[in-house]
């Protein structure tokens, strides 16, 4: 790879042994994929959980935090396994708890904000097209390309932290326009109602395409979706598809027609998306047997306004007796939820609404499921209701009304 001076100072160790070991690990994925040289970011994401990092990875952040690296740009942290308010309520693990304590403590020393969010791009940091930036998470990295025009691959979590301590990841992926086109044509012939609408389209769209560098160009959009429906949109595209990218024709900018979305290339093929399409996917998921008592909003975790739609919802509703409602989202949400009360109402309800943290995520999520005889997991989260399957959770999608309604009644 092509070095620029202080490229150069960092491999010859003049930015200290972290610096070093960081530059070296990043060459390395460069030359995997073919990188020619380091572009600088404004801006680094990453994934650092413990259910994730294990002692090897809690060891090297200890190592790395000791040796005085700090990150050299603005870097965030992605939602974590713990929430510590609820870890006793949900007997989660004391000992790895207290390891989640000590990871927090590591990044905080290497001047990382620990925000632990999924969606630091609606409450965090909102690049501008054309920025580089090097985020990991599938949600945030798809919104990154397609939403704002900026410019990321899926970075892993050394990766991401080796980008807070160079300021540099290598150019390759969709930092080049080159992957930026669209590759395909997908025409939405209703109008989705639901963020469960959306997220079916990303299930329809990903599963038969799935390729890193496919790029749906989705024409027939009849209003500007919102910021958290196109959220759900490319969770799941990421989810199913491994996609890292989308554009929209009259919303992504980098989509003002569908010649700039495909920059004068040819479709490889064109697909349509019809309400009936979406009911099918709604048919394919159904109960298994066991009782409709557990029902997650998670994956992507909630903006301010689905909070406010759900509390809308389960306002004067109680949650049926032996139904366990969780909500996800970040502690600058949850904050603004309660001064505007969604928070009170959501709870008045009788719903968990757990900070800093992804459902699916949770650390002895297993041992919870099989300690509350959980085995159907009700959501509006096509992403979680395709990953929830790692666990032997039986996902049913369902739009956000209908999730309230079976929550309230413990039946469709």
């Amino acid at each position: 790879m092509q070095l620029d001076a202080e490229e150069q100072a960092m491999l010859n160790g003049e930015r200290g042994e972290a610096v070093q070991e960081a530059i070296r690990l990043q060459m390395e994925i460069g030359k995997f994929w073919g990188a020619k040289r380091f572009v600088p970011v404004s801006n680094v994401h990453m994934m650092g959980d413990i259910e994730v990092l294990g002692d090897g990875g809690k060891g090297y952040l200890q190592r790395m935090a000791a040796s005085n690296a700090r990150a050299v740009c603005s870097t965030s942290t992605n939602a974590r396994c713990v929430d510590f308010s609820y870890a006793e309520r949900l007997n989660q693990d004391p000992e790895t708890v207290g390891k989640e304590t000590q990871v927090i403590r590591f990044l905080k020393k290497m001047d990382i904000s620990t925000v632990d969010t999924c969606i630091n791009y609606q409450t965090v940091y909102q690049p501008h097209l054309g920025e580089h930036v090097a985020w990991g998470d599938t949600g945030t990295v798809i919104y990154a390309n397609s939403v704002f025009g900026a410019r990321t691959n899926f970075e892993g979590g050394p990766s991401a932290l080796a980008a807070s301590l160079t300021g540099r990841t290598p150019e390759y992926g969709f930092h080049l326009d080159e992957h930026r086109r669209g590759t395909f044509q997908v025409n939405i012939d209703f109008e989705p109602r639901d963020y469960a609408d959306w997220g079916a389209i990303g299930k329809l769209v990903g599963e038969p395409n799935q390729n890193y560098f496919a790029v749906p160009v989705f024409t027939g959009i009849k209003r500007r979706p919102s910021a958290d429906e196109l959220k759900h949109l490319g969770a799941s595209l990421a989810s199913y598809g491994s996609m890292g990218m989308f554009h929209m024709v009259g919303v992504t900018p980098e989509a003002r027609t569908v010649e700039d979305a495909f920059r004068d290339a040819k479709p490889s093929h064109t697909m349509t998306i019809t309400r009936a399409d979406i009911d099918r996917v709604y048919a394919g998921y159904s109960a298994k047997g066991s009782p409709l008592n557990l029902v997650v909003f998670s994956a992507p975790q909630m903006s301010i306004y689905e909070m406010k739609a759900l509390a809308d919802l389960f306002r004067g509703r109680r949650i049926k007796e032996g139904t366990q409602v969780f909500i996800t989202t970040s502690n600058g949400v949850k904050s603004h939820a309660q001064q505007l009360g969604h928070l009170q109402t959501l709870e008045e309800a009788g719903a968990v609404i757990l900070e800093g943290v992804c459902f699916y995520i949770l650390q002895n999520l297993p041992q919870m499921r099989d300690e509350n005889g959980w085995k159907n997991i009700v959501t509006n989260s096509a992403k979680l209701a395709n990953i929830i399957g790692a666990h032997k959770f039986n996902a049913i999608l369902r739009p956000t009304d209908a999730c309230v309604d079976i929550a309230v009644n413990g039946k469709e």
